[in-house]
């Protein structure tokens, strides 16, 4: 027989979110008729725009034609659409502060976070937010960049956590923080929504270009930062085209959950110790593990970074956060602390002395409502549970007032 991955091997029970399933099904097993309402999963629920449904239609109608045809993006025509993509994510997106040929398009942040361990591989060292998006650690410790686990912290050798708690403003002390080559950030903040201000991640730049680290930024929820001031792109910092690579994508902003599309930068001046090109290397890896985004999510995608279709990406951002208050609001009713919610789709409240876990079984079998617990982020989310505003909003007073009924 095949030897197992030994690096798979060392990861702990069962990845968040099939957990999280797994407990669900258990509860409909148990209570068949138990009418479950989904605050756990960030998974959009809103249907695509008009603009975006009309354009996907267009030019999906262009592939059934001869001359509309397209196949793998190296041909004129379909590299000429992705060019326009790429345009279009510059100047709508980033205001042109990348240039398109420092953007990389995908199938979403995500997937770019698994291809970028084998970027940089195994021989490096890491540092996360903790608590923090479990891709982050799970990705590290599959490519083998990890020690083993320690059962007494509860953590993995060769990561360093930054701890990101109410008491720092959910941003790491970072006079304490060991030099490590690789440092995952994410702001808007998955779980607790906290979003890093400019101050802030100039900190962050400076401690990177000091120790020679790489920031991999996940800007993912960039577009639900309403309040004036705050950065929507590492790339607004000084100096963070010599340290950061940043992931992003249209998935929850355009609900592109399920269609797919996002996009990686990696600026033209970030070089590895050696003078060579991260994005030459980056451009490899793409080029040997991926065929390019799908011609028909690039369609959508154009269609959503147009002038009408940003103003409805816009109406469907504005509609879950009008969801988050309703949850904040809701919990604060209760005399529970809560945080994010205001330019996160996300709300992180607090339940101190008691076990994430518990608290979520505790409202999974009380109320019907399935929530996130914070110790699937790390040992700092521990006392924590997070409330997802995306869904229907009738489903979130629904679920509100189960909570306000039940807690």
């Amino acid at each position: 027989m095949v030897k197992r991955n030994e690096n798979i091997a060392k990861l702990q029970a069962g990845y968040l979110f099939p957990e999280i399933g797994r407990r669900k099904k258990a509860l409909l097993e148990k209570e068949p008729d138990a009418k479950l309402i989904s605050l756990g999963i960030g998974n959009t629920t809103e249907p695509l725009s008009t603009h975006i449904v009309e354009g996907l239609h267009k030019e999906v109608t262009k592939l059934g034609t001869p001359e509309g045809y397209t196949g793998y993006d190296d041909g004129a025509q379909a590299q000429a659409f992705l060019d326009k993509l790429k345009t279009r994510i510059s100047k709508n997106w980033y205001n042109e502060i990348i240039s398109p040929d420092e953007i990389i398009v995908s199938d979403g942040s995500k997937p770019d976070c698994g291809r970028l361990f084998f970027l940089f591989g195994s021989n490096v060292s890491i540092a996360v937010q903790d608590p923090a998006y479990p891709v982050y650690v799970d990705g590290s410790v599959m490519i083998g960049a990890t020690g083993k686990y320690n059962s007494d912290t509860e953590e993995f050798n060769n990561i360093e956590y930054m701890r990101c708690t109410s008491e720092n403003d959910f941003f790491p002390d970072l006079s304490k923080a060991k030099r490590t080559d690789l440092i995952y950030f994410c702001s808007p903040n998955n779980p607790t929504g906290a979003v890093a201000t400019k101050e802030q991640l100039k900190e962050m730049v400076d401690f990177a270009k000091k120790n020679n680290s790489i920031i991999i930024f996940d800007a993912a929820y960039s577009e639900f930062i309403k309040e004036k001031g705050l950065p929507r792109s590492i790339f607004e910092i000084e100096g963070a085209r010599e340290c950061a690579i940043e992931v992003s994508s249209l998935s929850k902003p355009a609900g592109f959950t399920g269609v797919r599309l996002g996009w990686t930068i990696v600026p033209k001046e970030l070089k590895f110790d050696d003078g060579e090109s991260v994005g030459k290397d980056w451009q490899r890896v793409m080029g040997t593990l991926f065929n390019g985004s799908s011609n028909i999510a690039q369609y959508g995608a154009i269609a959503a970074l147009s002038d009408t279709g940003l103003s409805e990406v816009k109406e469907k951002v504005n509609y879950y956060m009008e969801n988050a208050k309703i949850i904040k609001d809701g919990l604060e009713g209760l005399g529970i602390k809560t945080f994010g919610g205001i330019n996160s789709p996300y709300i992180w409240a607090a339940f101190p002395g008691k076990k994430s876990w518990d608290v979520f079984e505790d409202i999974l079998t009380k109320a019907h409502v399935v929530t996130t617990p914070g110790a699937g982020f790390g040992m700092a989310g521990e006392g924590f549970v997070r409330f997802s505003a995306f869904g229907k909003t009738s489903d979130i007073k629904e679920a509100v007032k189960r909570l306000q009924e039940n807690l």
